[in-house]
């Protein structure tokens, strides 16, 4: 069901001060007094006297020579000398009664007092005094209804109605007090009964979209009778379906402030079968239009009909009076204590009144206040007002049926809706073959869709319609709005569906449903792909500069180990340890070669057979293999991203890059709520591109997304749209992106007029397609199907050679460098050869060919001048156990007992000897574990008998040796 509100409107006088006397010719004479305001431009209580003086001298119970005359006087507001002054004329003439509305507290009680000295009759039509006098003048009569007897009407409705929350608005500075016992019974808080104060110049409907988006069951208004025609007049703009409740229902012409879907309750005290009603009213309308360029306010004052009343009670009064003594009219003077004699009768008689009149029955109480009245309860329908209850001053609340609540989606049904929208990928589109279309066929896309859906959830027809100007809405330097705000505003149309931006601008004067999307404000830019990963892209994980310092470290490192390794004692050592000493030959590992090799081998984290000794050495290799693992690590961890992503190069990547540039223009849509946005920020950077866009020439807006588009495709120009907009684009053009992330964060909603009912069962509808997933289906049917990848797949994809080609290729360098310099190897040895019996090629083509035949790797050493192909006779165990007899362990480097080498040709002529396949001169070490070759020391003389055992043959160590020999 639709939100109910009740909304009683108290109608006060629009006058401050009203004071009437009457005279009565030949016996009688009364005077009167008047405040007009000139502002308001009324004269209703003038007129309410003359209608009051014509009935009575046409009433044929009155004598034929009596006739009544009228004076009238008029008052200033608060002026209390004036007031005085009048009065003190008033009496000097010599009056029965005086009349008078009075909203002004020191004029009523200057004009209470003075009659109440001179015990002249004050009857008083306007409303109760705010402080209460404790001893009341016996001489005053309230014709008004008591604020006691209204705070107990409203509260009777309230309990009625079960109102759970209720909000009292102002819109006088006295209403608290007025309502001092509808506040008793009802505390004020938040959750019973709040206050909101309002003043007579503002207008009324940001208040009432506050308190209708509260929630609030019940509005009860304290405010005179122009400012309740005006919450009337919004109500009806605002389109708003809401119970109302006045308590002078009667007394508005609903014509113009509402419709049959307004539900309205109200209080009565006009007795329409009066006689003389419907030309009292006709004849007030009439001196408005004569009188007056526009009506003050819709309806009749009710201080006007009071008045009409108080001058038949008065002249009923005194019509009984005069039956048992002949009442007269006595000058009087304020200077003197003379009363009138028979002020004292006149008041018994006017408290005994009863009489019918304008507001209904006239009876007083004891204390002067009216009683025995009702209150009638008042409904508009589409059958016009009837009357389904009266609250009376006796017997309180009585009700003749319940108010029906208003159902909304009752009312909905079969209702046929004006939809304005704007053509918009891909919320709105026409379809290909529209021509051939017609009405709502014509048009697709996700605000279509959606709108479907609610049409079978709500049950109603719509109708689509272009919206005339083809913008979303902006608002004017006149306060006037364009676009489909402008004809919700102007009720052109019922429901604004298309992607239409909730802002705050917008908000004070249309109503949103709830968000049926969440977006943001995003950059659009063409796309700058950069160069596609080539053969060398292993190596783009560094920069060229990175790769330098890596080559400067390796060369350091390298040189830095071989200057340590020669200054350290520690890498200099034995390499015989087996000779215990017999040896003083000390070498050591890190030659400029080995130290250049080893740094390579621990970055390639492949290591090699050199090992550090001492603690220096082993400190370089350790910062070394630390700094390695560090760029491997490094390098591993970026070099699958630089081969399988094509990295975009863009001048900008953030909003503020975007703001702190002028080479690329950017720009929004024309009239559209991201120009806005940027219009009303306070954001520094949101205001320099804000001056950017507004003084740039040729301008920077355009008029609709696809020449936003166009222009960035086109240009060097970024555009600021949506980020849904901005998602559908660029899976269908894949130069396009999005630059930076969100600017800010909101919604599209269905709007409305402004205070529309329908809003509350929509916000329920869009509820229900959220909670059933299908506002999401509906986006991915809209969305998706581009011809671009998503750029959030981040699934596995295969290398292709333009990926890792360049490896192959530093592969293929590598080999061929290698071939180049065992070539080169190759040549120099012959080179250094001396005596030669082949050239440089045959030896070469004799070494291919054992390449191909799959040769032996053992072979002898090559002897120039010589048979170097043939192989040595293999020596006898009696002959080998003879010469190794002389061997001594040298590795590398002949040694005697001495430690001193032996002479290197010697050496060199006993190798080819010991180069058979038997291998019988290598064996193990007992102590070092170690392989060690066996060399053969130059035997004695010929003959002569060897001088060393078996047992004392010397080793020397081949696996681990460094030197060439």
């Amino acid at each position: 069901n639709g939100l109910i509100v009740y909304l009683l409107l108290f109608i006060c006088n629009v006058y401050d001060i009203l004071c009437l006397s009457l005279s009565l010719s030949f016996s009688l004479r009364l005077s009167a007094a008047i405040l007009d305001d000139p502002m308001e431009c009324s004269r209703g209580e003038r007129l309410a006297i003359t209608l009051a003086k014509e009935s009575i001298n046409r009433s044929s119970n009155r004598s034929t020579t009596g006739k009544l005359e009228v004076d009238i006087f008029e008052l200033l507001r608060d002026s209390e000398y004036e007031t005085g002054e009048t009065m003190c004329q008033i009496m000097s003439k010599g009056v029965v009664a005086v009349l008078g509305p009075s909203a002004s507290p020191a004029s009523n009680s200057i004009i209470s007092n003075i009659c109440g000295e001179k015990e002249v009759p004050y009857v008083k039509v306007a409303p109760e005094d705010i402080l209460k006098v404790q001893f009341p003048r016996f001489t005053t009569l309230d014709l008004r209804p008591t604020n006691t007897d209204v705070s107990l009407a409203v509260a009777g409705l309230l309990t009625f109605f079960n109102s759970t929350t209720s909000c009292l608005i102002c819109a006088q500075a006295n209403c608290l007090l007025n309502l001092e016992v509808l506040l008793r019974q009802f505390l004020i808080s938040k959750e019973t009964l709040s206050v909101r104060m309002l003043d007579d110049s503002q207008d009324p409907t940001p208040l009432l979209k506050e308190i209708r988006d509260d929630k609030t069951a019940t509005i009860i208004v304290d405010a005179n009778a122009t400012m309740s025609h005006i919450i009337l007049e919004r109500v009806r703009r605002s389109y708003m379906r809401s119970t109302f409740r006045f308590r002078e229902f009667s007394l508005l012409r609903l014509d113009d402030v509402a419709d049959q879907r307004v539900n309205i309750v109200g209080f009565s005290v006009f007795n329409k079968t009066h006689p003389f009603f419907q030309d009292f009213l006709l004849s007030l309308n009439r001196s408005w239009q004569e009188n007056c360029d526009h009506a003050p306010f819709a309806g009749t004052p009710l201080s006007s009909a009071l008045l009409f009343d108080a001058v038949h009670t008065v002249v009923a009064a005194v019509q009984e009076l005069n039956r048992s003594q002949n009442v007269g009219a006595t000058q009087l003077s304020c200077k003197s204590s003379k009363i009138w004699e028979h002020g004292t009768s006149l008041m018994n008689y006017l408290r005994m009144v009863e009489l019918e009149g304008l507001t209904g029955h006239i009876e007083f109480n004891s204390r002067g206040q009216r009683s025995n009245y009702a209150l009638r309860i008042m409904q508009n329908s589409r059958d016009g007002l009837r009357q389904i209850g009266q609250w009376h001053s006796e017997q309180g609340l009585s009700m003749e049926r319940k108010l029906p609540s208003l159902n909304v989606t009752d009312t909905l049904f079969n209702t046929t809706l004006i939809i304005t929208t704007i053509l918009e990928n891909p919320y709105v589109m026409l379809k290909s073959n529209y021509q051939d279309l017609q009405g709502n066929d014509r048009y697709e896309g996700f605000c279509v869709d959606m709108l479907k859906e609610l049409a079978d959830i709500l049950k109603f027809k719509y109708r689509i319609k272009l919206v005339s100007d083809g913008v979303y809405g902006v608002s004017g330097a006149n306060g006037t709005w364009t676009g489909m705000v402008g004809e919700l505003i102007a009720r052109k149309a019922d429901l604004a569906v298309a992607g239409l931006t909730i802002t705050a601008e917008r908000e004070k004067v249309i109503d949103f449903s709830k968000p049926f999307m969440t977006l943001g404000i995003s950059i659009m830019y063409r796309v700058h792909l950069g160069r596609r990963p080539g053969y060398f892209s292993f190596l783009d994980p560094f920069s060229p500069g990175v790769w330098l310092f890596m080559l400067l470290a390796y060369l350091a490192v390298s040189c830095v180990l071989f200057l340590v390794a020669r200054l350290t004692p520690y890498e200099w050592y034995n390499p015989h340890p087996c000779l215990k000493g017999r040896c003083s030959l000390l070498i050591n590992q890190y030659s400029l070669g080995n130290s250049f090799w080893f740094p390579v081998g621990g970055f390639m984290q492949q290591g090699s057979t050199i090992a550090p000794r001492a603690l220096s050495t082993r400190c370089v290799s350790g910062v070394w293999w630390a700094f390695t693992l560090i760029i491997i690590s490094s390098y591993t961890a970026n070099l699958a991203a630089f081969l399988t992503v094509q990295r975009m190069e863009v001048p900008i990547e953030s909003v503020d890059d975007l703001a702190d540039q002028t080479a690329i223009e950017y720009g929004t849509m024309h009239g559209g709520s991201t120009m806005t946005f940027f219009q009303n920020s306070r954001y520094q950077t949101y205001q320099r591109m804000w001056n950017f866009m507004h003084s740039k020439q040729p301008s920077v807006f355009v008029k609709s997304t696809e020449e936003g588009i166009a222009r960035v495709l086109n240009s060097n120009y970024a555009y600021l749209l949506e980020s849904t907009m901005n998602e559908y684009y660029r899976q269908r053009n894949c130069n396009l992106t999005q630059i930076g992330g969100l600017l800010d964060t909101k919604g599209y909603g269905i709007g409305m007029p402004l205070g529309s009912v329908y809003r509350d069962e929509f916000d329920l509808a869009i509820l229900k397609l959220q909670e059933e997933n299908r506002l999401e289906i509906l986006k991915r049917k809209w969305w998706d199907g581009g011809k671009c990848p998503k750029e959030e797949d981040h699934r596995a994809k295969g290398l292709g050679m333009e990926n890792i080609g360049g490896i192959f290729v530093v592969l293929v360098c590598g080999l061929l460098v290698a071939i180049f310099m065992a070539v080169l190897e190759f040549v120099w040895m012959l080179r250094q050869t001396p005596g030669t019996e082949l050239s440089v090629c045959e030896e070469m083509l004799r070494e291919l060919q054992g390449i191909v035949l799959c040769r032996d790797s053992l072979q002898l050493r090559r002897r120039r001048g010589g048979s170097s192909a043939l192989r040595p006779r293999p020596l006898a165990l009696e002959e080998r156990r003879q010469r190794a007899t002389a061997a001594s362990l040298s590795n590398g480097k002949l040694c005697t007992g001495s430690g001193l080498p032996e002479p290197l040709p010697h050496r060199l002529a006993q190798e080819a000897a010991l180069a058979a396949r038997g291998c019988s001169h290598i064996r193990i070490c007992p102590e070092c574990r170690r392989f060690q070759g066996l060399r053969v020391r130059p035997a004695g003389p010929p003959g002569a008998s060897p001088t060393h055992s078996e047992d004392s043959m010397e080793w020397e160590k081949t696996t681990n040796s460094s030197e060439p020999e």
